[in-house]
């Protein structure tokens, strides 16, 4: 292959891995922010949890204040029960000793009901509290991750700028001025690898005599359609079956 081909197609992959790593680090605050609403939402269903059961306790205490209220009049109508003196008055407190009764009764259910439901929001609770844990591992897990990754892909950037620098160095000027030119205008592919005719990123069928041309890796090419360097890469030979 004729060795300024050979460098533009090393170009080529150390631009399009430099672009990649660029591209990865510019999503790092993108990243952030989602591991941030992440750990919110995770926040916001404990809250909520934790407010339904406060909420269910306030209204239980509430009710057993009622209770006691009730407690108090059943309380002071016996009392009186004991000193009425006639069937009249004794009716009347009756009535007033049942609706009391009735009324502790149905307060007593709601408490009950209340109870019941504080064990569902309490394991509701848990389960958020759970959650959050879990997401708080695994968040902070990513964002080490994430840490090692953004080092890495410094490092691979700078050793790239030191290859391209030296690949560049190598290659005829007018060549890598063209190869810029293209890069720039073609969303960062200058180098594209004809495949049966076609250049396989503009998918446009090369002339015949230009790709056979193309077919022997020994002269600069570029697609008519989309001016991409042009280059082959050879099938390999099928193996022959192993002898028995």
């Amino acid at each position: 292959m004729l060795p300024d081909l050979e460098r533009l197609i090393a170009l080529q992959k150390l631009d399009t891995t430099a672009d990649a790593a660029r591209r990865t680090l510019a999503e790092e605050p993108e990243r952030e922010r989602a591991f941030a609403a992440r750990l919110d939402e995770a926040s916001q269903r404990v809250a909520a949890a934790k407010a339904q059961l406060a909420e269910n306790q306030n209204a239980r205490r509430g009710i057993e204040k009622d209770v006691a209220v009730h407690q108090g009049r059943l309380s002071k109508f016996r009392e009186q029960a004991m000193a009425v003196k006639t069937n009249i008055e004794y009716h009347a407190i009756q009535k007033e000793i049942s609706f009391a009764q009735t009324e502790i009764k149905a307060l007593e259910d709601r408490i009950l009901e209340g109870m019941l439901e504080a064990d569902e929001l309490t394991g509701a609770l848990k389960k958020a509290e759970s959650e959050l844990a879990a997401e708080q591992k695994a968040v902070e897990a990513a964002r080490k991750a994430m840490t090692a990754e953004h080092g890495e892909l410094n490092a691979s950037l700078e050793r790239i700028v030191r290859e391209r620098a030296d690949l560049i160095a190598a290659t005829d000027p007018t060549l890598v001025a063209t190869y810029e030119q293209v890069l720039r205008r073609r969303n960062g592919i200058a180098v594209a690898e004809a495949v049966d005719g076609i250049c396989t990123i503009c998918h446009v069928r090369l002339r015949p005599q230009v790709f056979n041309t193309v077919l022997r890796n020994d002269r600069i090419m570029q697609c008519d359609t989309c001016t991409r360097f042009l280059y082959y890469v050879p099938k390999a030979a099928p193996q022959s079956a192993a002898q028995s």
